[in-house]
Parts: C-alpha cells; structure tokens; sequence
C-alpha cells in the first residue's frame, strides 16, 4: 500500500518538474506544483489541472511560501545557460534565497526535501569520471559562475540545516538530462541538435565537438530522483544521477542527422567560455544505495524526444 502525500514540486511547470508532476500525480499523492513560469510553462501542466490531487500556483521561490506538506523537491532555478546567464543575479538569487525559503518550510514541516543540484558544481573536472568526493574545478567568476556556485551554495545550506536545524535533506546532482518538454529554444545541445534538424538547418557544434558529455533520459532521472526521496533520513548524498555512456558532440550531433533524416549541415563555431571539456558520473554510490541505474540509451531516447518535438515544431 502506497502511503499518499502532500508534495511541493518547486519549478513544477518545467522541463524536469512536470514530468516529475505527472509521475507523481498518477502515484496517487497530492501534488502542489509552484512556478514563477520563467523558464517552465503553464503548457506542461495544463492536463494535470483537471486532476483532484494536483495544485498549480504561480509562485516565485525567492519568496516565502508556506504550506502543509510532507516532502520538497526544489527543482526551482533556469538550468540551461542561455537562461540563467540572461539575469546571473537572478539566478544566484534563487538557487541560494529559494533553497533558504523551502529548507525553513521543511524544517517548519518536519518534511524531507530534495534539492536538485548538478554537475555543474563539478565545473570543468580534472577527474575522470565524476564521483561525489570530488570537490570541483569552478571558475567562480566566470560567465557559468551564476549557476554554478550558486548550486553549490545550496548544498551548503542543504548541509547545514541538516546538522544545525536537523532538517531532512536529499541532494542528488543531476547530469545532462533529455526528453519531452524541453523547451525548443533553451539552448542545451539536445534540443538545439534536434530542432535544427527538423526545420533542416545547420547544426551548430562549438570548438572541435570533441568535448563530451552523458545524455540521461527524463525517465531514468524521475526513477532516480524518487528512489533518493524514500531512503532513510541518514543518507543525505549528495549523490550523482547521470547515464555513464559518453558520447562526443560530434557523435551526438551525426546521430540526430542519421534519425532525422535531414539536409542539415554539421558546422563548427568557437568554444564559449568555461564550457567543459568532459563529463561523466560515477554512480557507482547511486547502485549500491538507491539500486538504481539508467536503462534507457541513447539512441531510444533521442526517438522519443525527436517525435516530441517533430509535434512541436512546424
């Protein structure tokens, strides 16, 4: 028998947070879906609002919020860089402010909160591939630094609150992650990749496209994300969520093509500043404590994702 809860889905209306939304109404909890609608759209969750058990409140994070709830996911912040580097202050402002704002609520609850934070706090490694013990190479001046130290920052807190105001955190670092509800326009390579191929334009690769990276697909992170949320409230991570199978950008950038079908061109442009030369979870620490693995590759993902869009762009 599944034990029904009230849910808080901060940036419930985005990419990750409505599918999330989604995964977790049809569980049977009660879900409280908040979103400024910055960077997530009402269009994500517009099917759930017949739901009995959903909520949608338009909501920005840096400022309080009060409500009974048993769990928190703050999902709450711009993940792809062309958004969060249009308003770097903002972006700081509510990784650090809206993480402050939903660990008192947690506290005032006695509720468990995730926070979702990145790989990014791992910066450009020089340790390959990824673990959790791995303290990061961050530019913390950077045009990235925004999102970056501010992800880091909230780990910070999620830390202290737990050994100060014994609150109940849940830290998983989430790596490239792909699917239905990406935003066509959000930049991250993916969707970029596959929006140019559909309306057969070129495909624009920065530096060599020798950099790589890992692409999870949505599915695998919700399994992931959820499985976090229900261990005991001694293990707090952080704890990397992430496909291991790396690809060049290059390799990535030729499949969309080939699956496509498309005239599109592959062409090349400068590398943008501190952009990542290589990343690739560990997650040995996610098998042994969570039983979890991705199970989706690649190549099943990228069709899934690919139909989504085809409906959405014309």
């Amino acid at each position: 028998m599944i034990s029904r809860k009230r849910i808080l889905i901060t940036g419930g209306a985005g990419f990750i947070g409505s599918n999330l939304c989604d995964r977790l109404v049809r569980d049977g909890h009660y879900i409280i879906c908040l979103d400024n609608l910055y960077t997530g759209s009402k269009d994500n969750i517009e099917h759930l609002l017949e739901f009995p058990n959903f909520e949608f409140i338009v909501h920005d994070v840096v400022t309080p919020f009060n409500c009974k709830v048993d769990e928190i996911y703050n999902l709450a912040c711009p993940a792809s860089p062309y958004y969060y580097q249009l308003d770097p202050i903002k972006t700081t402002t509510t990784s650090v402010v809206g993480a402050i704002n939903m660990l008192d609520l947690a506290v005032k609850n006695n509720a468990k909160l995730l926070q979702a934070s990145t790989s990014e706090v791992y910066g450009d490694p020089l340790v390959h591939p990824q673990k959790e013990d791995y303290w990061g190479n961050v530019n913390p001046v950077g045009i990235r630094s925004c999102y970056d130290e501010g992800k880091r920052c909230a780990e910070t807190l999620c830390i202290d609150y737990s050994i100060q105001k014994k609150a109940k955190i849940k830290i998983v670092r989430i790596f490239n992650t792909y699917g239905p509800r990406m935003m066509p326009n959000d930049g991250r390579v993916v969707s970029n990749f596959i929006v140019a191929a559909l309306k057969n334009e070129d495909l624009e690769i920065y530096g060599e496209g020798d950099q790589t990276r890992s692409f999870q697909y949505i599915d695998d992170l919700l399994d992931g994300m959820i499985k976090m949320m229900a261990t005991g409230d001694e293990f707090t991570g952080p704890v990397n969520l992430g496909n291991p199978n790396e690809f060049k950008i290059s390799e990535l950038a030729q499949m969309v093509v080939d699956m496509n079908e498309t005239n599109s061109n592959i062409i090349y442009k400068p590398l943008p500043g501190d952009d990542p030369k290589r990343r690739r979870p560990d997650i040995t620490l996610a098998k042994e404590v969570l039983n979890w693995e991705p199970s989706i590759v690649l190549s099943e993902g990228l069709a899934k994702t690919i139909e989504y869009f085809r409906n959405k762009v014309r």
